[in-house]
């Protein structure tokens, strides 16, 4: 199977896993996009890639001039996209292309629609909001497919925002099977203290500020160990919080291809709960760590009412806390101890692996969807 690939980031390690598991699975892809902040050598092709050009996080209009340069020079793309038999685009900006190259050079192709995240601006109520939403309508309607990495980005968003959707199929972001380092199966040290990883792109301020009154709170019974990429837009005291919080430690950025099953067995439990975009996002999404989390041993805290405290609720395992979240976290850290950590930790272990990891067969199930119109209908969620 042919398959061009446009994307918002030709660097993004997300897209790069999903190139892997396309490859896994059997198809044949060709990557065509934009870059954020940075320019590969050539500017041109690469390898594979096909760049567009650059584009900037947060620069709306930025990123609109280059989608309309991009289409005015789609002619570029006609080896990559002809002959395809699926066009699949990863967010927003880039189905506006993709739709564009199927008409021009492959009209028998099918489109495909790749969402992990719904932007604060498509829920905005303003002309732009409703623009974005009307453009996203006119091009789900081309698509044979919308692919989710959550249910409830279907049911809470798109089933709600459109009355006309293509088939869906929820593809959530466990780990590759070849991304595996080690089968972690050792306990972090015993605790107290006990160790709260939070590891990833740390954008979420209020998180933030809880962990760190809980460890100023509670010293020596619990610290919060975090590893990634701060936002420090989002988040602009990070450095000064942390440094004036002992207990509370920055180690750095971290390699995911092979730093994930130490970093992992090093806590006790692994933070999951966002609210970044509380209410929409955040309260929708399965974030990567909850997968990470639960492959290498480290137990889950999030919130009961989101999405990834409901996934853990329909496996019976995890911890999940209710609001205010402050006070119920304080209960549960003042009440464990070795037997209850055990008991939560157990409740991990009896998940079966293929809910964290994707192997071989989950690859070609993928691609086979890609394929075909074999995919899961969402219905409308209540009260939305």
């Amino acid at each position: 199977m042919k398959l061009a690939y446009f994307v918002h980031d030709l660097h993004d390690p997300a897209v790069h896993r999903r190139m892997r598991m396309l490859h896994t699975g059997g198809a044949n892809v060709s990557l065509l996009g934009f870059t954020r902040g940075t320019v590969p050598p050539d500017p041109g092709k690469a390898g594979q890639m096909l760049c567009f050009g650059q584009t900037y996080n947060a620069h709306m209009t930025q990123r609109t001039m280059a989608v309309l340069r991009a289409a005015r020079t789609i002619e570029r793309c006609r080896d990559e996209v002809t002959g395809a038999d699926v066009i699949m685009a990863r967010q927003l900006e880039t189905l506006v292309l993709a739709a564009i190259a199927r008409r021009r050079f492959a009209p028998a192709a099918r489109l495909v629609f790749e969402c992990l995240d719904v932007h604060r601006l498509m829920l905005a109520r303003g002309p732009i909001g409703h623009a974005l939403r009307m453009i996203e309508g006119r091009l789900l309607r081309r698509c044979d497919l919308l692919l989710v990495s959550s249910p409830a980005f279907a049911t809470a968003y798109f089933a709600n925002a459109h009355a006309d959707l293509p088939p869906v199929r929820v593809v959530e972001n466990r780990i590759l099977a070849s991304e595996l380092t080690m089968s972690a199966t050792a306990a972090a040290p015993p605790g107290p203290p006990w160790r709260i990883g939070w590891f990833g792109v740390i954008r979420c301020r209020r998180s933030l500020a809880i962990l760190a009154q809980l460890v100023r709170t509670y010293p020596g019974l619990v610290e919060v160990v975090i590893r990634g990429r701060p936002t420090r837009d989002t988040i602009p005291d990070f450095d000064a919080i942390i440094g004036a919080t002992p207990g509370l430690r920055f180690l750095g950025p971290y390699d995911r291809a092979t730093d994930l099953a130490q970093i992992y067995a090093d806590v006790h439990f692994v933070w999951t709960i966002d609210y970044y975009e509380a209410g929409a996002n955040s309260t929708w999404l399965l974030p990567n760590r909850l997968y990470e989390g639960g492959v290498y041993g480290a137990v889950p805290i999030a919130l009961r009412a989101v999405e990834t405290g409901q996934w853990l609720i329909r496996q019976k395992a995890g911890i999940c806390l209710d609001e205010p979240l402050d006070d119920s976290l304080a209960e549960f850290v003042t009440m464990l101890d070795a037997t209850r950590y055990a008991a939560v930790r157990a409740t991990m272990q009896r998940i079966p692996q293929d809910a964290f990891i994707c192997d071989t067969a989950a690859c070609r199930e993928l691609t086979d969807a890609l394929a075909d119109s074999r995919a899961t209908t969402v219905e409308r969620a209540p009260n939305a």
